[in-house]
């Protein structure tokens, strides 16, 4: 399926850097590109959110692939499978990220992140006073205010990918442990 905005021609420069980087360009900066401030601030922000360091870089994108499996988002769930097999995280649990209520692989700290990340993406979002107290109690207030950011990012991402149009670009196929696919909601659970 192509992207609902076709994609633009970027500059040969970020074209050859993006592809050394990541082995093609993605379609996300593609589709952007009509809009290059809103394109070059994007890709800003995600290099400056990549540099954080108060947060777990394996929690923060655990967090993000979980934003990505509750809004559909294939290419952000895609890219961070691929990026977590480059942070040289636990593989087996990365693609259990989807299905990680039914999943017994993840910590306690990992599961209440990932509850975190979807209590945040829900409408309206569902954070608890007692889950933000746990995760404030281990993380400290540097990291909390990192995660709570970072899981922001990935829902201005995932959704504006969705909005576009923009699919798995087959990043996560590099990657020796084949992605779960996220449980089916029941019949009444699913929007109409």
């Amino acid at each position: 399926m192509a992207p609902r905005v076709p994609k633009a021609e970027l500059p040969a420069e970020l074209r050859e850097q993006l592809t050394a980087q990541l082995g093609s360009v993605p379609e996300p900066v593609e589709v952007t590109w009509h809009s290059p401030r809103v394109a070059r601030d994007n890709l800003e922000f995600g290099d400056r959110l990549a540099r954080w360091d108060a947060a777990d870089p394996g929690l923060k994108t655990f967090a993000h692939m979980a934003v990505a499996a509750q809004v559909g988002c294939g290419w952000c769930l895609d890219i961070g499978y691929f990026q977590a097999a480059h942070q040289d995280l636990d593989l087996a649990k990365a693609s259990q990220v989807p299905r990680w209520r039914e999943a017994d692989v993840f910590t306690p700290l990992e599961r209440d992140v990932l509850e975190y990340a979807e209590a945040m993406t829900a409408t309206p979002p569902t954070v608890t006073d007692e889950l933000s107290a746990r995760l404030l109690d281990r993380l400290g207030p540097a990291a909390m205010v990192e995660l709570t950011a970072a899981i922001a990012f990935a829902n201005f991402a995932t959704r504006s990918n969705n909005a576009l149009g923009i699919r798995s670009q087959g990043y996560s196929a590099a990657c020796e442990v084949p992605l779960a696919a996220r449980p089916q909601a029941p019949a009444a659970a699913r929007p109409r």
